[in-house]
């Protein structure tokens, strides 16, 4: 563990990203606590630009809503999103990805064939067609991006399991009559955690994205405040009151480049070829 740390504080980017995280992580913890009241709820009179009236730190919006206490629920909305739907994308692609490099022939086929049919189809166009059959709430929206960001797992994961199946460890345990369930939760996913760790931190990022572009389309569960429906709010009085649509931009970009960057740093911490070469 030790040795992890010290490799991924090697990388001056990973750790601005681990503290700015945890600064939106702080942020949306405390958001029911120091904003308390709804952040619906109009509390001055609208287009109140930022530092200008005390207790009111962002100003207003088109509605007279505090901004400061939109972007920190928002801030909860977008992480319980971003790490919902990666866990559930993770428990779809990992079983799929490994069932498929473990036993390979035609369990192969079949499950890359199914794999395949859902990566034909663009992502984003596939969360729309969802979110407009179901209904828009958070958790059919959590859903839709689960449902499109478990291919890239299932492939990973195929891949490593193809090139780990092989090995002396894996036969030796198969010679001293292991089940394949057995060998492949004990000895071959351990050792591919590396990179899906690696993966799942970006398929957060891009699940904050997703659900941005989303609730700004009006996808999005319509009674939870969110960075992207104060983006998609904002749009039509970009000229008069610009930071509306400036703040929770920035919010997005920070967090999504945060997740980006402590995903390379574990890339360099876990990947052990860096990991000799540093040696």
């Amino acid at each position: 563990m030790r040795d992890f740390w010290k490799r991924f504080r090697y990388n001056r980017g990973a750790v601005i990203g681990l503290f700015i995280l945890a600064l939106v992580i702080i942020t949306a913890i405390l958001a029911p606590i120091v904003f308390p009241q709804s952040p619906w709820k109009m509390v001055q009179r609208p287009f109140l630009p930022p530092f200008e009236q005390e207790g009111l730190l962002l100003g207003t919006d088109a509605l007279g809503r505090d901004v400061l206490a939109g972007l920190a629920h928002g801030a909860y909305v977008s992480l319980l999103v971003g790490l919902v739907s990666t866990i559930v994308a993770l428990a779809i692609g990992v079983p799929v990805g490994a069932c498929a490099g473990y036993f390979a022939g035609r369990i192969d086929d079949a499950l890359m064939r199914f794999t395949e049919f859902f990566q034909t189809i663009p992502s984003f166009a596939l969360a729309i067609v969802l979110l407009a059959i179901f209904q828009p709430s958070l958790t059919f929206v959590i859903i839709a991006i689960a449902v499109v960001s478990w291919p890239p797992v299932a492939r990973l994961v195929r891949g490593e399991v193809l090139s780990l199946r092989t090995r002396e460890f894996v036969e030796a345990a198969t010679l001293s009559g292991l089940g394949n369930t057995q060998i492949i939760l004990r000895h071959i996913l351990p050792n591919a955690l590396p990179p899906i760790i690696v993966l799942a931190s970006l398929m957060i990022a891009q699940a904050i994205l997703l659900e941005s572009s989303l609730s700004f389309l009006g996808l999005g569960d319509p009674n939870i405040m969110s960075w992207g429906y104060m983006i998609g709010a904002a749009r039509t009085v970009i000229r008069t009151a610009w930071w509306l649509s400036f703040l929770p931009g920035m919010a997005i970009l920070l967090t999504v480049l945060a997740l980006n960057l402590i995903g390379e740093g574990l890339n360099d911490a876990l990947n052990p070829r860096l990991t000799r070469k540093s040696e």
